[in-house]
């Protein structure tokens, strides 16, 4: 039987390498050359990611974003290629330059420095009603990042539903501190899915459990990656927590994005909440075993390993 669209999940996002510096990698200014543990090109940006831990769980994924098409944009559109991401929708700008990450690593910390290049380029107009209609379901990260994108981001949430997608957020942090409109955008979204410190600045509480409820109230479901500590999940009136896996940490580098990309596939599978948060805090534990975001993002068979039977 031929499935009734083309792709599990249609991802609006922005495109960049990640160059990962691992070791002692605080600058010491004044022309001096520091050596450091170990240099990885890999795929960066939180939309990427996610998008290559979608896929590798088995999702049909389909990528709408902006590159150029330089060395950064090529290795970005294979790797995503390899990964059985579709860029067919990707706009490629000869005389653009993609974006570039550099990645400070310290194990379970990082500072990270980012030239924006198209990061910001991709505007809701680019995400068509012609790719909305091929796909069940629409996610966006780095909300704050594609700043082209960020004023309709309503609109095309509304407009996805009215397609009959679902929806779902990584906001990733805002740089200006003031979240602005979000409570507008939070409407439109079916599933959220911030970290600890982006639930409380948004909700303007340190309390988790009161937070995660705040947030509740304005989308169908939140999930609330809280890194060791693993995560909570709450829709309607049901909350469910999850631990995370005790794993020898190389790189946190995309694991809450990979952690998205599992709790969307138990959602997109109609899973009880428990289920798809243990799912999602396994995907996102697993990745951390090497450098780089999608380096360990685990197939669903390892992950599923850690996620109980029942349910």
């Amino acid at each position: 039987m031929t499935p009734k669209h083309a792709f599990d999940i249609l991802l609006a996002g922005e495109i960049n390498p990640d160059l990962i510096l691992s070791g002692d990698v605080e600058p010491a200014f004044g022309q001096v050359e520091k050596l450091v543990d170990s240099a990885v090109l890999a795929v960066g940006s939180s939309s990427a990611i996610f998008a290559c831990g979608a896929a590798r769980l088995g999702l049909r994924v389909a990528f709408v974003g902006i590159c150029g098409g330089d060395t950064f944009g090529r290795f970005m559109l294979a790797e995503l290629n390899s990964r059985s991401v579709d860029t067919s929708s990707v706009l490629v700008r000869p005389g653009g330059q993609t974006g570039l990450s550099v990645i400070l690593n310290r194990g379970a910390d990082r500072a990270i420095l980012t030239h924006p290049g198209l990061i910001a380029a991709l505007t809701a107009a680019d995400v068509t009603d012609d790719l909305l209609r091929r796909a069940r379901h629409l996610h966006v990260a780095s909300c704050f990042l594609q700043t082209a994108l960020q004023p309709g981001l309503p609109d095309l949430f509304a407009r996805a539903h009215a397609h009959g997608l679902s929806t779902s957020l990584d906001p990733n942090w805002d740089p200006s501190g003031e979240w602005r409109r979000f409570d507008e955008l939070l409407r439109r979204v079916d599933v959220f899915l911030p970290n600890e410190n982006e639930a409380f600045a948004l909700t303007g509480t340190k309390k988790l459990e009161s937070a995660t409820q705040h947030l509740s109230e304005s989308c169908k479901v939140v999930a609330i990656k809280l890194g060791a500590d693993g995560a909570i999940a709450r829709c309607g009136g049901e909350t469910a927590h999850a631990l995370a896996l005790k794993v020898d940490v190389v790189d946190t580098v995309g694991a809450g994005d990979t952690f998205d990309a599992g709790f969307l596939y138990g959602f997109l599978n109609s899973w009880r909440l428990e289920k798809s948060l243990r799912l999602a805090v396994a995907c996102g534990s697993l990745s951390t075993r090497r450098a780089g975001g999608t380096a360990a993002q685990p197939a669903l068979e390892e992950a599923m390993q850690y996620v109980p039977l029942a349910g």
